[in-house]
């Protein structure tokens, strides 16, 4: 059962009318963006590697060398270019990464680190929670956990469940672990606070229209047989997402994977979007660790209560 808690938003913006923006009384919960922003960003990516080949082909993965090199084409060619831009542009960002791929990619994760990026917790395998019992799912959280710590030296302080599945266990123990956010559900267009007789989390929402998959993945392994968009095309649904988030001092945040927005014309027009807001100056984009910590400051943050 989910009961949700509102406040009275309006009244508070009412309160600061000389920091209210067009359009932000559409919004449950307005927050007030840091530095003066319009509205606030993270790019994130999701780095899955082969994970995706073996969860559907475990017998003759090693077979399919197409497929193969696609997964490779994420750690040696398309986070390259990505992080590059980041360089660049000096964003710092976000990566959700299983702990199977960050073993096998060690320099990948070393890659990310040294441009101040963040890492998060992304599973064990790319297993889905909803596939197996909480118990198996506990272990494989732990074993990734462990890995997380093990390269990095640190506990990850967010978490995105496979294909968004997560699950109340899954809540549960995230609180548990002392982590800060989830980004696995899609209850409102902001960051959401999350409560339960643990504990709380925040809860930054993603959205299947800022995910790449829809437009751009074609993975016949996984019975995934889809027309492939243009990159113009496949990423308008973004752009837009981006326009109304500045119109209404909203959040964006695309959920990419490396082979899929990596490749050389879809990156090339995700860095020119990103090149064009950081030059009109209205958006913090920043790790979701800090988006994070922004939105629990928040006295307007809008409660969902798990019991």
């Amino acid at each position: 059962m989910v009961e949700v808690e509102v406040h009275d938003n309006h009244q508070i913006a009412s309160d600061r009318p000389d920091q209210q923006t067009p359009g932000e009384d559409m919004l449950l919960n307005p927050i007030v963006w840091p530095n003066g922003k319009t509205f606030g960003a993270s790019v994130t990516f999701d780095i899955d590697a082969d994970t995706l080949l073996r969860l559907a082909r475990p017998d003759d993965a090693d077979r399919r060398l197409s497929a193969l090199s696609v997964a490779r084409y994420e750690p040696t060619v398309a986070l390259p270019r990505i992080l590059e831009t980041y360089r660049r542009l000096g964003l710092r960002q976000t990566f959700f990464i299983p702990g199977q791929v960050m073993a096998d990619n060690q320099e990948m994760v070393e890659a990310i680190l040294a441009g101040g990026h963040e890492i998060g917790h992304h599973s064990w395998a790319h297993e889905s929670p909803l596939d197996h019992s909480d118990e198996k799912e506990e272990e494989l959280f732990g074993r990734a956990l462990e890995t997380h710590v093990r390269l990095t030296g640190g506990k990850p302080r967010g978490y995105r469940a496979p294909i968004y599945g997560i699950t109340p266990a899954i809540v549960e123990r995230l609180i548990r672990e002392g982590f800060v956010y989830d980004s696995s559900m899609m209850a409102d267009d902001l960051p959401y606070g999350l409560q339960t007789n643990r504990g709380s989390l925040i809860e930054i929402p993603a959205h299947w229209g800022t995910d790449d998959w829809p437009p751009f993945a074609h993975m016949e392994e996984q019975h995934y047989v889809m027309p492939v968009r243009s990159p113009s095309a496949g990423m308008a649904n973004f752009f837009e997402e981006l326009d109304a988030a500045r119109e209404v001092g909203g959040f964006w945040m695309p959920v990419l994977h490396p082979f899929l927005t990596g490749r050389l014309a879809r990156w090339r027009l995700m860095e020119r979007q990103l090149e064009a807001i950081l030059e009109k100056g209205d958006v913090w984009i920043a790790p979701m660790e800090e988006i994070a910590a922004h939105a629990r400051a928040q006295d307007s943050l809008r409660i969902e209560i798990l019991s």
